[in-house]
């Protein structure tokens, strides 16, 4: 009580608890900073511990790079990242083209079933993944496909056009209709006045569903589970049979290029997304 009745008005107004709308300033800014904590620090802890000496992955007994070198030299690691890639581009590009002819075709044209068709390819954004793969392979076996890197694909894209579908619309309604008008006015084709003066227009949306759809691609991991063969494999596949058999500190390499790798190509996706709007 002495302390207190000691202390100068400026002192006191120092420790006075924040109320209102300061409080809840604090209390938000707290909260968003924890939940920031939980989501990236195992992601820190991981990119760390790639660079740790020790093959138990416990215990920090000094810097190295070693595992990074093993990566690079473990044959079936890159073969599967090289599948990854092929599949990603080949997926990438025949999402561009679906979903960027889809919401062309959506946009220009009106008719009763537009809503419903709007709302059947939105589906497998919100569908869980594992039901996606599972129907799949339903599917695949009725038909009587192999599962190789075609029915891979047709999975990937199967989840990815939709991204670049919904990108390409947002970017559509912002778009004036009269640049078509003249075009054609001018004695272009429909088809020539898409290719020359729509797309130009919609490259940015273009390039951001496409990095979005190649950044799904080459993360995938339960779709490409149920559709791909040995030799097909994927680099998510290789990594999630290596994590089943135990702690192996190439994995913490592998999976921190992996993180740069997609953390890249999403920053650069939002980047392109901000420039077309």
């Amino acid at each position: 009580m002495l302390f207190l009745s000691t202390m100068s008005p400026v002192a006191a107004l120092r420790f006075r608890v924040p109320t209102g709308l300061r409080a809840l300033r604090l209390f938000l800014g707290g909260w968003t900073a924890a939940v920031f904590v939980f989501l990236y620090a195992p992601i820190v802890v991981l990119v760390a511990y790639s660079f740790n000496a020790s093959r138990l992955n416990v215990l920090w007994q000094g810097f190295t790079l070693e595992w990074y070198r093993r990566v690079w030299e473990n044959a079936p690691l890159l073969r599967a990242a090289q599948n990854s890639l092929v599949i990603a581009c080949i997926s990438t590009v025949l999402s561009v083209v679906l979903g960027t002819v889809g919401a062309w075709l959506l946009h220009r044209y009106q008719f009763r079933g537009t809503r419903g068709i709007q709302t059947l390819a939105a589906i497998p954004m919100v569908m869980p993944e594992i039901l996606m793969g599972i129907s799949l392979l339903i599917f695949f076996a009725a038909a009587g496909l192999r599962l190789g890197f075609s029915t891979v694909i047709i999975g990937h894209v199967t989840f990815s056009f939709p991204f670049v579908l919904v990108a390409v619309q947002a970017r559509l309604r912002g778009l004036d209709p009269a640049l078509e008008e003249a075009a054609l006015d001018l004695g272009a084709t429909p088809a020539r006045a898409f290719w020359l003066v729509i797309v130009p227009c919609l490259r940015p949306a273009i390039v951001a569903g496409a990095l979005m759809a190649f950044s799904l691609s080459w993360d995938e991991l339960i779709v490409t589970f149920f559709t791909t063969s040995a030799a097909s494999a994927t680099l998510p596949i290789r990594v999630f049979g290596m994590a089943k058999v135990g702690l192996n500190p190439m994995l913490n390499a592998l999976s921190a290029m992996f993180v740069v790798a997609t953390a890249v190509i999403v920053l650069f996706s939002a980047y392109v997304r901000k420039l077309s709007r």
